[in-house]
């Protein structure tokens, strides 16, 4: 078992201690070809109907994602991913009380996002895509999400190949906190990047050898949700991952995740709960 030492992030008035309890992230993917939800909160409404259904199953944070990063997908323009993001955030902000996301390799797209309210950049690129994103977080005194990705999402899972798996991650996300510190960012959190760019074995070293990335200094964000390496496992489709995601969330939160980012907001709550308390 992995404890964190005491971490505080304030997010409008209220605090979050990771070393209480694990958070959950839910999300919103207001695409029309994400892998496991595309299209479904495509439409203002269903988005934000959505989001709120999600604070009343217990989410911590509301996570927007206006461009799809599944293995092949292939880029939006900025101003699409605009017309995407802006009227949900600007919509939740006027409605929610908990921290709004927004899932982004764009600065433009994060300048814009945390000008209509949110707070959190979640940069699948861990500042690589955009050298600007860091700069525009700074600006907004945002918390950033730093995550690992070998290439991009259109190629990234063709035969990815490390020399040495846990040691290329940890560099990359350790690099990118540096940055974020060099801009004055502090509330930073990591994620090693599950599907991104990893196999099926890849994939499963890092939820055994997690607790590793806790010596970088911040909390840990994981997004194990509805993942392929599940489908892989249990030879499954999309919609059959509840079970497996649930397991994936458990070894995640008795290996060092303080936060989880995952479609069922419901289940994994209480699955979280329940490994909070055996732990």
């Amino acid at each position: 078992m992995v404890t964190l030492n005491k971490i505080i992030y304030k997010f409008r008035s209220v605090e979050y201690d990771f070393s209480k309890r694990t958070y959950i992230m839910g999300i919103l993917n207001v695409t029309p070809d994400s892998f496991s939800d595309g299209g479904k909160y495509f439409d203002s409404s269903k988005a934000v109907e959505r989001a709120l259904e999600m604070i009343e199953e217990g989410a911590d944070f509301i996570d927007v994602g206006g461009e799809s990063t599944r293995p092949g997908s292939e880029e939006i323009s900025v101003d699409e991913e605009l017309k995407r993001v802006i009227p949900i955030i600007k919509s939740l902000n006027q409605t929610i009380k908990i921290p709004i996301s927004v899932d982004t390799t764009k600065s433009r797209v994060a300048e814009e996002s945390l000008n209509a309210g949110a707070e959190i950049v979640n940069d699948i690129s861990g500042f690589r895509f955009d050298p600007n994103m860091a700069e525009v977080a700074a600006k907004y005194k945002a918390s950033v999400i730093l995550m690992h990705i070998k290439d991009k999402p259109k190629t990234m899972q063709q035969n990815p190949v490390y020399q040495n798996l846990i040691e290329e991650i940890y560099s990359y996300l350790l690099n990118g906190t540096k940055i974020a510190e060099g801009k004055g960012i502090d509330r930073i959190f990591v994620d090693p990047g599950i599907g991104f760019g990893k196999n099926l074995e890849q994939n499963v070293e890092i939820f055994k050898r997690l607790s590793e990335f806790k010596k970088i200094g911040y909390p840990i964000l994981i997004g194990p949700s509805r993942k392929s390496f599940i489908g892989n496992i249990l030879e499954l489709p999309v919609e059959q991952r509840l079970e497996g995601t649930a397991a994936a969330v458990a070894i995640s939160i008795i290996n060092g995740a303080n936060v989880i980012r995952v479609h069922d907001v419901k289940e994994m709550k209480r699955v979280a709960k329940v490994v909070d308390a055996l732990k």
